[in-house]
């Protein structure tokens, strides 16, 4: 039996040996607590019990330092308040490798399916608004609780990420432990660690409890709500949802990063930058061989001057669909082939990297042409105190909240809740921008006023001097419902990113058709004068991207050419004289865009690129010369 326990626990250790010792379990409990989930045993209920702590009264006289203590103390939610305390009459030894607990999940659920699970779940509002003092009465959920429930949440719930599937199964995983594991209170010298841990053989998440020094009978169980965190600052931001506080102190201007940021983005992308080579010189009538994995450039390329060939050692250019790293190999070794990327551009194609490289232009508060922009990793204390400034000065305070680097909304939250913006931190690098409030909308006979943006595929043919165009034809993208500042998890109203979403209408509109619609519902501003404030943008982006030498900009490799999506919306603004303008809003810029609907509906797209790109020719070409 002893060598099947052997098996057993070796088995276990192979499948969440990698996950245990990320989230610091001690070894000592690994053989219990595989035999724990392997039998299912949830023996909390054995060593600890929860506790109501009565409400102080007024009047009562108490202990000046004990009220002290009592204020510091956050309890999640509202009164009554809970604590659990060890009952075991033997108390708890750390040492006992049996000293480690399965806490049950009582609500697991992703963001944006909260408030219809809350809606059609049965017992599942009751459950929560009983765990959270939340008051509901009745069988029907209303729209009152739910609400309320979906703001106090932040303060319950934990997060963690599976680490293989679609991007789409790998977008943050929430979850509200049960009643016993949702009243462990904060303490900075907390008794007890818990971690969540994905258990493979029953697809089940589960939480782990063990104890971080011996307890006596009586002695409370606490957790550091923001374990790891050491700078004081960070912990009081972090902090916040539950010991509610104010930041307004920091300075909320948000400079550019030093350049040892750049450095380490670098290093952290294996990137090896180029050496210096000269811009190489080809034959007038030469035929270029193109190396490439990209389908649509090898169903849609038919320009004379250029042939495909399976050999990347003969090829003059290669056309790579994932990122290239080693710049320098092919530098020193084949200085005259053409790749369509650029060394650093994740400077442009990455959310924070965008957000920092656009204060070039525009200062600590960025230029007009991007929204105000936090990166919560190293911006959190600036953003909280801009928040709340916002606040008292009673300003719009909606935000999106987004990853670094998903594309298609993935796990992209618009929120007026602090709380959640704070919390959205723990499930992964995150910026969060301010939400555009007045958007310039567009009439939908059969909705009314959307949402849209346009997507305009620019194309990068030198760097450093800088050479950037801009193809003919941009797409647009709509919003199903009409806008409104309310309803901020109604995907259909707030977002334009349909061709993903399954069941639901992919409004199309070509921009030939869009323009004279565009201008009779808005008469005093022509496309044309619209379009050149976009370009004017996009000239400033690339101006500041490319002005400093990589990695502290986009590298001026002379034979780096690249093409990219540049998502924009048009947001109501006042210019310096007091007249009211439309203000392009840069939301991101993608590398290496799907083309597809563009070589549907324009099959010359990819000869246009090819030529513009790469024979320097753009003569008969839909594209239009920016910088």
């Amino acid at each position: 039996m002893a060598g099947d326990g052997e098996e057993a626990l070796a088995a276990f250790v192979a499948l969440h040996g990698a996950a245990l010792r990320a989230s610091r379990v001690p070894t000592q409990y690994w053989e219990s607590l595989s035999r724990k989930l392997r039998g299912e045993v949830f023996d909390a209920g054995d060593y600890f019990g929860i506790m109501q702590v009565e409400e102080v009264d007024e009047e009562e006289e108490v202990d000046e330092e004990m009220e002290e203590q009592f204020k510091k103390k956050p309890n999640p939610g509202n009164v009554p308040c809970f604590k659990v305390i060890v009952t075991n009459e033997n108390g708890l030894q750390a040492s006992n490798p049996d000293s480690v607990f399965l806490v049950d999940h009582a609500w697991t659920y992703r963001a944006e399916h909260a408030r219809q699970q809350l809606r059609r779940v049965p017992g599942l509002l009751h459950r929560m608004a009983s765990l959270m003092g939340v008051h509901f009465h009745g069988e029907v959920p209303d729209e009152g609780s739910v609400e309320q429930v979906l703001q106090e949440m932040w303060k319950y719930n934990q997060t963690y990420q599976l680490s293989q599937g679609t991007a789409e199964e790998k977008v943050p995983v929430w979850y509200i432990m049960d009643e016993f594991g949702s009243r462990i209170q904060h303490s900075d010298q907390p008794s007890f660690a818990a971690a969540p841990l994905f258990y493979m053989p029953q697809q089940i998440a589960y939480t782990v409890l063990w104890p971080l020094r011996d307890l006596e009978t009586g002695d409370e169980v606490t957790r550091d709500y923001a374990y790891g965190e050491t700078d004081r600052l960070i912990r009081k931001c972090v902090l916040l949802p539950w010991v509610p506080t104010e930041v307004l102190d920091v300075n909320c201007f948000t400079p550019e990063p030093p350049d040892e940021h750049y450095q380490a983005i670098l290093a952290e992308n294996k990137e090896k930058l180029p050496v210096a080579i000269n811009p190489p010189v080809y034959a007038k009538d030469k035929v270029f061989k193109v190396f490439t994995d990209i389908q649509q450039v090898l169903n849609n390329l038919t320009h004379p001057r250029f042939v495909f060939t399976d050999n990347e050692g003969e090829a003059d250019i290669l056309y790579n669909f994932s990122h290239f790293k080693d710049y320098r190999k092919l530098s020193e070794e084949r200085p005259e082939v053409m790749v369509n990327q650029f060394p650093c551009e994740n400077l442009l194609t990455v959310k924070d990297c965008l957000a920092s490289i656009a204060r070039r232009a525009g200062g600590p508060d960025g230029p007009r042409w991007l929204p105000r922009t936090f990166n919560l990793q190293t911006e959190l204390p600036q953003f909280i105190s801009y928040f709340q400034q916002r606040e008292r000065r009673g300003e719009d305070n909606h935000w999106i909240c987004k990853p670094w680097n998903l594309a298609r909304s993935l796990d992209t939250h618009i929120t007026n809740n602090l709380n959640s913006i704070i919390r959205h931190r723990e499930s992964g690098p995150k910026v969060v921008c301010k939400y555009i409030e007045e958007p310039v909308l567009f009439e939908r006979k059969d909705v009314g006023l959307v949402k849209f943006d346009v997507r305009y595929v620019v194309l990068l043919r030198s760097a450093r001097p800088l050479q950037l165009y801009s193809y003919d034809v941009f797409w647009l993208r709509f919003s199903n419902r009409a806008f409104s500042l309310d309803d901020l998890d109604d995907y259909e109203k707030h977002f334009t990113v349909m061709n993903y979403a399954p069941g639901v209408t992919l409004k199309q509109v070509h921009c030939e058709d869009f323009i004279p619609l565009f201008e009779k519902q808005y008469p005093e501003y022509p496309w044309t004068t619209v379009q050149a404030s976009i370009f004017k943008a996009f000239a400033e982006l690339f101006q500041v991207a490319s002005s400093k030498p990589a990695p502290l900009g986009i590298c001026d490799y002379p034979s780096s050419r690249a093409i990219y999506a540049i998502d924009l919306m048009l947001k109501w603004d006042t210019s310096r004289d007091g007249k009211r303008i439309m203000q392009p809003q840069i939301l991101e810029v993608n590398f290496n865009p799907d083309c597809d609907r563009a070589c549907q509906y324009h099959p010359t797209f990819f000869n246009d690129v090819f030529s513009t790109l790469f024979l320097d020719e753009t003569e008969n070409c839909h594209v239009t010369r920016i910088v």
